[in-house]
């Protein structure tokens, strides 16, 4: 069911419909370097073949995962002599061309500047990552969509109808389970057709008379749910998984922990994500979500999945519901900021510990107070170094129990800076 024009293709109107980028480059006759870049079945190696047979040039496909540079070299060579013999330009395809790491890339890059080779390349993962700055400035990249369900659908009922390339002959389609089917193969083409040729073959060998429900549940057996735990998939759903739980909604959260879980997330891994989360973005507005989440870190690691997973659904929903600060995150981050800005400031000599008579000689610790000796237990000493005194990296939020502590933060402030006559050095007069 490949197409074998570009009015063939089903979906990506943008770059094959009228106007559309990849039409527009055909009519011209002026293809350039690209790299395809979409998700498992969205049409990158249908589209680099009709390119290929529309513009009338040699078209050799490569993967990346089978070859080595040894090969592109071999290919680049016959190329050569190609364009020497019949002056075409060949049409190079490196299928998951994210496999070759960046040294390897640049293989490639004379051989596009000279126009020995027009390079496709595909890949599924996101090229600002995996491909190096040479080579994308060398190729446009161009963004393939997962196929729409209305899309699929037209997909799955041209492949059911078409009587030489397709199931013409097989039993005929239930409603329900053309919308199923297009459903549970997330805009995946590929997929799609596979499960419905799957379901076919159990209602023709039950000698159904119509493709229902009860044949695709074998064949749904075999369907996984679509996440990349080392590509961009892994990081788009952490990210949809955290931002939802900071937008406190426990709904959203369960949904993303559920994708992660049907996917192989490591549960261990999820847990540490709430671990950070409970300090990061909950932090004292409700100190008890780090315990929560600590918990919930140690029953993965005590009970394991699939039980696991109600472990960290009690920490995603408490976590989702706790009043949010991230004032401990922005006074770290600060600290952090001023420590490079300001370098290693000399810690004030009445903060310094004094083991050793030499030490106290040096005047070690002379002049500390002992906040237990001053009224309400603070002392008016100066704890930052001389330079940085009065500087600010904790300001409260006025939610949950972090308005009770900006209250008595403001408190200890006023108390420490009491004593207007304080020496420079940080000690009492």
């Amino acid at each position: 069911m490949r197409p074998r024009t570009l009015d063939e293709v089903v979906g990506h109107e943008d770059l094959v419909g009228p106007g559309g980028l990849l039409r527009s480059a055909i009519a011209r006759g002026e293809l350039p370097s690209m790299i395809l870049w979409g998700p498992p079945g969205s049409g990158k190696t249908t589209l680099a073949r009709l390119l290929a047979h529309h513009v009338d040039l040699p078209f050799v496909s490569f993967s990346a995962v089978l070859g080595g540079v040894k090969q592109v070299r071999e290919i680049v060579a016959a190329a050569e002599q190609r364009r020497l013999r019949e002056g075409k330009r060949t049409i190079l395809f490196v299928d998951e061309i994210h496999r070759f790491n960046k040294s390897q890339q640049d293989a490639f890059l004379p051989h596009v500047e000279r126009g020995t080779v027009i390079l496709i390349g595909a890949t599924t993962e996101n090229p600002s990552f995996e491909l190096n700055r040479a080579l994308i400035s060398r190729a446009q990249v161009v963004t393939l969509a997962p196929l729409a369900r209305v899309q699929l659908e037209e997909l799955l009922e041209r492949a059911h109808a078409d009587p030489t390339r397709g199931l013409g002959g097989a039993p005929p389609l239930a409603p329900e389970v053309l919308e199923r089917i297009a459903r549970q193969s997330q805009g995946d083409g590929r997929a799609a057709l596979n499960l419905l040729e799957a379901a076919t073959n159990v209602a023709l060998a039950a000698d159904a008379s119509l493709l229902g429900p009860e044949h695709l549940e074998g064949a749904l057996a075999t369907v996984t749910v679509r996440y990349d735990k080392g590509g961009e998939e892994h990081y788009d759903v952490i990210s949809a998984f955290i931002k939802s739980l900071r937008g406190s909604d426990p709904d959203a959260g369960l949904y993303w922990l559920a994708r992660m879980l049907a996917g192989g997330e490591s549960a261990r891994f999820i847990a540490r994500r709430l671990v950070v989360f409970a300090s990061e973005d909950v932090g004292n507005a409700d100190p008890h979500a780090l315990e929560v989440a600590t918990n919930v870190a140690q029953a993965v690691e005590l009970v394991g999945l699939p039980e696991a997973r109600i472990n960290l659904a009690q920490g995603v929903t408490y976590l989702a519901m706790a009043p949010k600060s991230n004032a401990s995150y922005l006074g770290i981050r600060a600290a952090m900021d001023e420590v490079q800005a300001s370098g290693t400031q000399p810690v004030p000599l009445h903060l310094r510990n004094a083991p050793t008579g030499l030490m106290k000689t040096l005047g070690y610790g002379k002049g500390y107070d002992y906040p237990h000796d001053s009224e309400g237990g603070v002392s008016d000493q100066v704890y930052l170094p001389p330079e940085l005194a009065g500087r600010r990296f904790y300001e409260p939020v006025r939610r949950g129990l972090e308005s009770e502590l900006a209250e008595r933060l403001a408190r200890l402030r006023e108390l420490r800076s009491r004593d207007p006559d304080a020496n420079p050095d940080g000690a009492r007069s």
